[in-house]
């Protein structure tokens, strides 16, 4: 507005004679002395203001800086116009000069016109964007004059939100309404459908085909399917030209590609967009020579193994080579460097330097391209390191422990003040404090802050959370039948990291008592022990198996293994004095005559190495596991017999969803094998029922998805034991079992997969014939309860045959529940 008022003024100041003529609101133009009444504007007697109702006089008057009797000029009007619209309270400012003849005063009256106060704003409509987001981009301040400009910019904002996610149809409206002279604005929006990608088209693809291209990249046109819906997002496509893209064409040697045009063509009125892209190529890259330069602590046939080009630890990992099976993917020509795996050599290679403490260490991965008219040329590949001084771990500090004892948590931390910084042994000793479950979890990211002097300060911060419970219930088992349970759990007694452990089942088929403590750290020793005494009545219903009273106890040491921060070994002894009820037609009923009160005395000996994570739902890591016990003998009891079994665990992540890093736990995608056998050496004698192997379902012995229990024999499949009465030949004294399975793992709680288990059980040793197996798929799920694990399994046995021997393959359902198995 001053740019109109403020040369109308300086108009009327330098045309007095013209003005003369003009009659002022109160007189005629001749009542003027000295032949103009303009000419007396210039020195006004007067200086008011008119038209504020909000902002008082004085602070008009005090931004304007305009005083009566004082000679004004057009630059002191465009000032005082210019410094009332700065303070953002007015819509429209006038000057305005009068001139009354009959008083011979002049009256400057600065008119305004205010704007209104934004008392109150609102949004509806929002519902595919957060409301948050949408807000913070209309960004208005209740309280303040508002300016329409301002509210256009807002809403543009918003509009610019919804077309980064997509919503090129989306348009808001704001509607406005005044209270009691306060502005209220409602903004309404109409969201519209996202807009969908109905094609892309790539130019200047040679090399690699235009389908991979579109392949590789997150924005994907719609299909026929309801899943490809063909939605763009602005972020996605932003990371397909900037990362995906390229890096599809890196690993397939085409380090030199890039991304020479990309257009999206939107048709605002059906929704609907079309991507096209020009693409460079560049030639192709073989690898050429390769070196190591700067290199002390590590030999170069040490960095060497690094290297992805000759195989090494820089090779296809587990997870590739599984995706590999489960889908055909391309391979380059023998020679092709490839990007991606260079730099994920790098990222192993500088882990491996932080694993020893060279934490300051960098390496620099460098590409020498070969200069050469060819299409397909060299590129010479070079790691500089820059080692540095090894990080000396100078302090560990444990933060947010108010009941644990802090020298409980530090018994997890592999690691001590004065040695050289290992960040595999943080990395374990984060996992270990997470592993006690007497923390909130995720637990934050450990903290390692460098000094001075080079040497780093470790901090652990934990948020306590409540342990023990005290569970009850009821419960269902297969062989078991309908009873309740009680339970007094404390993990941590006392805050000092011991665990103390009461369980009583109960019902028409089951008495069980079971009474444990553990202690991880033997006074404050690396050595863990823990003591169980249990009494247990069980009534097997399973194929009629007869019921059984055991009472025993055991103590086990655990020891560290040396230089090993997975491995433990352990040392047990038990004893159990068994009772056979005389149940007459069953098969434990048989061994009451032969067996009253036998005794069973039992030495252990178990070495463990264990590295999975995500307990009780693995998503990476493997675990293998040698048992073996000693029976009777020099140790006394019924029976002499020796059993040894072993077992092996691996889980592969193939992809995850979340973020990821220390302490994240994603959504995984993972690949697990398990194996499992065992030999029985000498007679159990009247312990078979317990110490020799039956295969098959969940709830007894061994199991093995998809058939009945004891139906897997030394002899076969028994079509009659999912119906009939367990068998003292039912029972094997060798078997192995494996699994392989395609997992989905939620979190730390819920697990679904498919699988396929295979097994069978032999009468001797010597029988082991692992190419002749049971088999099965199938598809599960799990859960956590307070008893435990509760499962749910669709099997599908695929060698069963009937009474005859003839194929009768078919689905069996199990369900898994607590204590019970």
């Amino acid at each position: 507005m001053f740019k109109l008022f403020g040369p109308l003024l300086a108009f009327g100041l330098s045309a007095a004679p013209l003005l003369a003529q003009q009659p002022g609101p109160d007189s005629t133009a001749g009542d003027a002395p000295g032949g103009g009444a303009t000419s007396r504007c210039a020195q006004p007697d007067t200086v008011m203001v008119s038209g504020n109702s909000r902002v008082d006089d004085a602070t008009i008057r005090g931004t304007i800086g305009l005083v009566s009797h004082s000679t004004l000029n057009y630059r002191d009007a465009q000032r005082a116009v210019k410094a009332l619209f700065a303070t953002g309270n007015f819509d429209d400012v006038k000057l305005v000069c009068r001139f009354t003849p009959a008083t011979q005063k002049v009256v400057l009256d600065v008119q305004v016109r205010e704007r209104p106060v934004l008392a109150a704003t609102s949004v509806t409509g929002v519902k595919q964007v957060p409301k948050k987001e949408v807000n913070e981009r209309l960004e208005l301040s209740v309280g303040s004059p508002i300016d329409p400009a301002v509210v256009a910019r807002a809403m543009s904002r918003a509009d610019s939100l919804y077309e980064s996610k997509g919503y090129y149809l989306a348009q808001i409206r704001a509607d406005s309404s005044i209270v009691n002279g306060a502005l209220h604005l409602a903004f309404r929006i109409d969201e519209g459908n996202r807009m969908s990608i109905s094609g892309i088209k790539v130019q200047g693809t040679k090399g690699v085909p235009a389908s991979a291209v579109v392949g590789a990249m997150q924005t994907k046109p719609e299909g026929f399917f309801w899943w490809r819906k063909g939605e763009f997002d602005e972020a996605k496509f932003a990371g397909d030209l900037s990362e995906r893209i390229p890096g599809l064409y890196g690993s397939r040697g085409y380090i030199d590609a890039r991304v020479t045009r990309d257009t999206l063509l939107i048709d605002r009125t059906r929704g609907k967009g079309a991507v096209d892209l020009t693409v460079q190529e560049g030639p192709r890259y073989t690898v050429g020579s390769f070196e190591v330069v700067g290199n002390k602590h590590f030999s170069n046939d040490e960095i060497r193994q690094y290297y992805p080009f000759e195989g090494g630890v820089g090779g296809q990992s587990l997870a590739q080579g599984a995706l590999g099976l489960l889908r055909r993917s391309y391979k380059n020509p023998n020679g092709t460097f490839d990007a991606s795996r260079w730099d994920d050599a790098t990222n192993k290679l500088r882990d491996a330097y932080n694993d020893q403490g060279y934490i300051y260490a960098t390496i620099h991965p460098i590409e020498e391209r070969v200069p050469s008219a060819d299409s397909v040329r060299k590129v010479n590949l070079r790691w500089e390191v820059e080692e540095h001084s090894p990080a000396i771990v100078n302090r560990i500090d444990i933060i947010g422990n108010d009941y644990t004892y802090e020298s409980c948590i530090r018994q997890q931390i592999v690691m001590a003040p004065g040695q050289v910084f290992n960040r595999a042994a943080l990395i374990r000793s984060y996992q270990n404090i997470g592993n006690l479950n007497f923390f909130e979890s995720p637990m934050s990211e450990p903290e390692v802050k460098p000094d001075s002097a080079g040497d780093v300060d470790l901090v652990f911060k934990v948020k306590e959370k409540r342990t023990g419970n005290i569970n009850f219930g009821a419960s269902m088992g297969e062989g078991t039948g309908l009873g309740g349970f009680i339970g007094l759990d404390q993990p941590n007694l006392f805050g000092r990291c011991k665990k103390g452990q009461l369980n009583w089942q109960f019902g028409r088929y089951v008495n069980d008592f079971t009474l444990t403590y553990e202690d991880p750290a033997v006074l404050q020793s690396w050595v863990s022990a823990s003591v169980t005494a249990y009494h247990t009545l069980a009534r097997y219903r399973i194929a009629d198996l007869g019921q059984s009273t055991r009472t025993g106890g055991q103590f086990q040491f655990g020891f560290p293994v040396r230089n090993s921060y997975y491995s433990r070994f352990y040392v047990s002894y038990g004893g159990e004095a068994v009772k056979y009820s005389d149940n007459s037609g069953t098969l434990l009923g048989t061994l009451a005559t032969t067996c009253d009160n036998c005794f069973r005395s039992t030495l252990g000996f178990t070495f463990q190495h264990d590295t999975r994570t995500g307990q009780p739902f693995p998503m990476a890591g493997a675990m293998q596991s040698l048992s073996a016990q000693f029976n009777g003998g020099l140790l006394g009891g019924t029976a002499s017999f020796q059993k040894y079994t072993t077992e092996v665990r691996s889980y592969a992540p193939i992809l995850q969803f979340g973020p990821g890093g220390i302490g994240a736990q994603p959504m995984t995608l993972l690949i697990g094998l398990t194996a499992r056998s065992g030999v029985v050496v000498g007679d159990p004698g009247p312990f078979f029922s317990s110490q020799s192997f039956a295969l098959g379902g969940t709830q007894y012995g061994e199991p093995l998805r998809g058939y009945c229990e004891f139906a897997i024999t030394p002899s076969g499949f028994d079509p009659s034991a999912c119906n009939g009465q367990a068998r003292r030949a039912s029972f094997g004294n060798a078997f192995f079992s494996g699994t392989a399975e395609l997992g989905f793992r939620f979190n730390q709680s819920i697990y679904i997969d498919a699988f396929m288990d295979g097994g069978n059980v032999w009468d001797k040793p010597r029988q082991f014939d692992p190419t002749r197996l049971f088999r099965s798929v199938g598809i599960g799920g799990s859960t956590l309860s307070p008893l435990g694990p509760i499962g749910l399994d669709f099997a599908y046995g695929l060698d069963r045959v009937d009474a005859l021997g003839r194929k009768n393959p078919g689905w069996k359902v199990h369900f898994k529940l607590g204590q019970i198995f």
